[in-house]
């Protein structure tokens, strides 16, 4: 049996990232229905790449073994890194997609808000004033190391603000629900837009 081959308005991604302290594959589907298979070795990371998918409608595949004998840094940041890579590779030439995404998310006392461009220019702003060193086996400060390589590699520009939050659960959990809905937003085909890339320049 052969497999179909994606359409040419398919987008799909499928990335391998092998160095001698990880070896990550992503597949992504940003036209999906939020299904994902996880499996990194950090199940609190899992748990936020989970809200990825679910609350982005991404059909998300990460299979991850990195050297968590260590600490969880080379695989987060690497998770980080080909993802941003798959979602570069899927979102092709940006043509109808409305490009900017924002998001308010709240979870009992803690409430985030997350705002992206697909620009083609990698920024990080991000406030997250963590009340927990460490939620699980997760280790907070990895947040930031995500979404840095995620930014510098799908080149958006992306600004997380956790503006209340007493628990880092909580804070971590509106953060990334706060990034999947953002995403949700940027990544839709606008039918106005038809097949005009969504700036003056002409280019992304």
């Amino acid at each position: 049996m052969t497999t179909p081959t994606p359409a040419a308005t398919d987008r799909i991604a499928d990335v391998q990232r092998d160095t001698s302290e990880t070896q990550i594959r992503v597949r992504v589907n940003l036209d999906g229905t939020g299904t994902a298979k996880l499996s990194t070795g950090i199940g609190f990371f899992d748990h936020m790449l989970d809200q990825i998918a679910r609350h982005g409608l991404i059909d998300l595949d990460i299979q991850a073994q990195g050297d968590l004998h260590i600490d969880g840094h080379h695989t987060v940041e690497d998770v980080g890194i080909t993802l941003g890579q798959a979602f570069a590779q899927a979102v092709g030439d940006k043509k109808g997609i409305r490009r900017y995404g924002h998001a308010y998310v709240p979870l009992d006392e803690a409430l985030s808000r997350v705002v992206i461009d697909f620009s083609g220019r990698p920024g990080l702003h991000m406030r997250v004033p963590f009340k927990s060193g460490m939620v699980g086996g997760f280790d907070t400060q990895l947040a930031f190391e995500f979404f840095q390589g995620f930014v510098n590699h799908a080149s958006v520009t992306l600004h997380i603000d956790n503006l209340h939050g007493e628990n880092a659960h909580h804070q971590a959990e509106t953060v990334f629900k706060a990034f999947a809905r953002a995403l949700r937003m940027a990544l839709e085909r606008d039918p106005r837009m038809g097949q005009m890339i969504p700036s003056t320049k002409g280019s992304l």
